[in-house]
């Protein structure tokens, strides 16, 4: 009986270590930018590399103020992830007031700045200003912050700002037979004040104030006697600070603050008060 023969398969060729596919390329970069999500003690959703990198590339001016950001197509690439993932990590910089979104449009950077910071907790304050409580909590902190704001003035104002607030301060005389030119020479007064200290926080601040709280300004009863009463308390405050009277200053601004919020609360329905 003849021997069986048996034939042995040729062994395959292997490729060298670390050869990678040519039906699927990868750079290095896309491969170290998945390992960081998903690797050993890799933690927090996919989209929080593509976040924390774009971020960057923002504020080091990478990624410059007012430029397009990349298509979502060449940020997939980039980082070798989903368009899920893209959307997400642009969902996230946008609420931290680092892009501009809007529909149709490709997302814009913008560099960070205080107003964007500010701007950025809209969503929470609105929430919390569903009610009597919520808007007064608020204009309190105004108010805080206002009566040091007349103190600072009156103790460290200079000449250019005492020039302002007067100016400002004549904007808001003239308007008073225009109730809603007097609510905008209202505001610019109450922004003078918060530029006097030169710090570029204040303004931030003053500007959210004015979008968080317009709305209900807009509800009080608008007449030339108010208006008027609201002008004489300006006055006030501008002569106590040109008279460099912290204290009279102080207490101006806090009068007429205080009056100014018996105009807001009584648009509430008496059940929320």
């Amino acid at each position: 009986m003849p021997a069986l023969e048996f034939v042995m398969p040729a062994p395959q060729k292997r490729t060298a270590k670390g050869e990678q596919s040519k039906s699927q390329p990868q750079t290095a970069t896309v491969m170290q930018n998945r390992a960081a999500v998903t690797g050993p003690g890799a933690t927090g959703r996919a989209s929080d590399l593509v976040v924390t990198q774009l971020e960057e590339q923002i504020i080091s001016g990478e990624l410059a103020d007012g430029a397009p950001l990349p298509a979502e197509r060449d940020l997939m690439e980039r980082f070798g992830t989903s368009r899920t993932v893209v959307r997400e990590a642009i969902t996230a910089l946008t609420s931290r007031g680092l892009i501009e979104n809007r529909p149709r449009f490709r997302p814009v950077v913008r560099k960070p700045e205080y107003g964007a910071a500010i701007g950025a907790m809209n969503g929470v304050i609105q929430h919390m200003l569903s009610g009597t409580a919520g808007v007064k909590n608020l204009y309190d902190s105004r108010i805080f912050i206002e009566r040091a704001l007349a103190r600072e003035a009156a103790t460290s104002a200079r000449k250019p700002d005492i020039d302002a607030l007067r100016e400002a301060l004549h904007e808001n005389e003239s308007a008073i037979e225009d109730s809603g030119r007097f609510y905008l020479t209202d505001v610019a007064f109450h922004g003078v004040l918060y530029g006097i200290p030169k710090n570029p926080i204040f303004p931030a601040i003053h500007e959210a104030y004015v979008s968080w709280l317009s709305p209900y300004w807009t509800k009080m009863i608008e007449s030339r006697e108010r208006n008027l009463i609201n002008f004489q308390s300006h006055k006030e405050i501008f002569e106590a600070i040109a008279d460099r009277d912290p204290d009279g200053a102080e207490q101006a601004l806090k009068n007429h603050l205080n009056a100014a919020w018996e105009y807001v609360r009584v648009t509430f329905k008496s059940d929320e008060i």
